[in-house]
């Protein structure tokens, strides 16, 4: 039984406007628990954003500015997702943020419902830790953000960043509670460098579902149940932000035993 929308649908391609708009957002086109909205701004320009009764964390992708809630702000910087290890603000349910560009700036907010409460937390490229995961063929850097902390309430957010010609979230793996694992809904957003450039997110299920979506620069694609390898083409670094949430900020996954192998041979 499906518990979200075809995974044939769940590709999102929002040009990117000026200011803050939706790429995607709860209880639409099959989304439970997530929103996400960009931000883009020239230099000299500012936004302003708030969600009542969700928790946020904005990921900034590029540009510098400030970021600032309430008695809070902070000087911001990013040259880009490739170069740079993240900052990213975490804004407590209740709390605005109003972000003013110094150059051309870009963020992408991804909220869900949380309880009011808590004090906005900024995390500098210091503060992020760094794995090294896989074996030739799925090499990747997991960049986590707000993953095993205590201020978030319910998100956890990281980066990945794939080498050219490697695969991530493989051996592919799932979330959906179908095989008795917590369930959790994420989302993929995906960066390309160069720009021109596209990668594969596969999603598939056991009893035959399948998609495959070829993203490119700015694309989101909404992970709602079943495996989701995603693979990055000679030539082109791939990036993605993951935000995921569920019943607990405990992550747990089920990996495809069709791949279990993989981890046993030499590369």
């Amino acid at each position: 039984m499906k518990n979200g929308p075809a995974l044939a649908s769940t590709l999102y391609r929002v040009p990117r406007n000026d200011g803050v708009h939706v790429i995607q957002r709860r209880r639409a086109d099959g989304a439970r628990e997530l929103t996400t909205h960009r931000i883009t701004l020239a230099a000299g320009q500012s936004a302003t954003f708030s969600l009542p009764g969700e928790e946020t964390v904005a990921v900034l992708q590029r540009g510098t500015g400030r970021f600032s809630c309430g008695a809070h702000a902070w000087e911001v910087s990013r040259e880009d997702v490739f170069t740079e290890r993240a900052t990213a603000l975490l804004l407590p349910s209740g709390q605005t943020l109003h972000v003013m560009a110094t150059t051309a700036l870009e963020a992408v907010l991804v909220s869900t419902p949380a309880p009011d409460g808590g004090e906005p937390v900024i995390r500098t490229p210091a503060d992020i830790q760094v794995q090294h995961r896989g074996k030739p063929g799925y090499e990747r850097d997991v960049h986590e953000l707000f993953v095993n902390d205590s201020f978030a309430r319910r998100i956890v957010v990281g980066e990945t960043v794939n080498a050219p010609g490697n695969w991530s979230s493989y051996p592919p793996h799932k979330h959906d509670g179908r095989d008795g694992e917590p369930v959790f809904e994420e989302i993929y957003y995906y960066r390309l460098n160069p720009t021109t450039g596209f990668g594969l997110q596969a999603l598939y299920t056991q009893d035959g579902e399948q998609a495959t979506h070829q993203v490119r620069d700015g694309d989101l694609v909404l992970l709602p149940y079943g495996y989701h390898p995603v693979s990055a083409p000679p030539g082109y670094t791939l990036y993605y932000l993951w935000a995921i949430v569920g019943e607990t900020r405990k992550l747990s996954i089920h990996e495809d035993p069709d791949y279990s192998w993989v981890h046993t041979i030499d590369l």
